[in-house]
């Protein structure tokens, strides 16, 4: 595990090491066993296409725990993110190949609270060139 982050030492404006996160089928049947979430949407593309998708869908909260860590890497203790929220503004589609897609997430510190020795960041989650999570927000209680 990373060293945590000082409060001290982070300002506003202050960039997160972006991070691109490789997802394909495997990586949603993984996931779907560890969630317990085995919606056919993210493993049958003729399930997925009959509600109208284009295809296979990774999971939300997939999507969402890969954002989050960019901030749990960059914080160096998972447990110092008090408060995470996101809206999903995109489903991440995933091809039936072995390459998959990506999702790209970058951060940065966008206001310091002194009295609460609180961080919010603001990330950007994208997948082939769109937005997948819009209001991407985290505040970290930093050492």
């Amino acid at each position: 595990m990373a060293a945590q982050v000082s409060y001290e030492d982070v300002e506003v404006g202050t960039e997160l090491p972006a991070q691109t996160f490789p997802v394909r089928r495997d990586t949603l049947v993984r996931y779907a066993g560890a969630s317990g979430d085995f919606n056919p949407i993210h493993w049958s593309e003729r399930i997925a296409q009959q509600v109208g998708l284009d295809g296979v869908i990774a999971h939300g909260m997939f999507t969402m725990a890969e954002a989050a860590r960019v901030v749990t890497d960059w914080a160096g203790d998972p447990g110092s993110v008090v408060e995470y929220g996101v809206r999903f503004t995109r489903p991440v589609a995933v091809p039936d190949d072995d390459t998959g897609v990506t999702v790209e997430v970058s951060g940065k510190v966008a206001a310091k609270d002194d009295e609460a020795r609180t961080v919010r960041v603001d990330l950007t989650a994208t997948s082939g060139g769109e937005k997948v999570l819009g209001m991407s927000r985290a505040t970290v209680r930093l050492a």
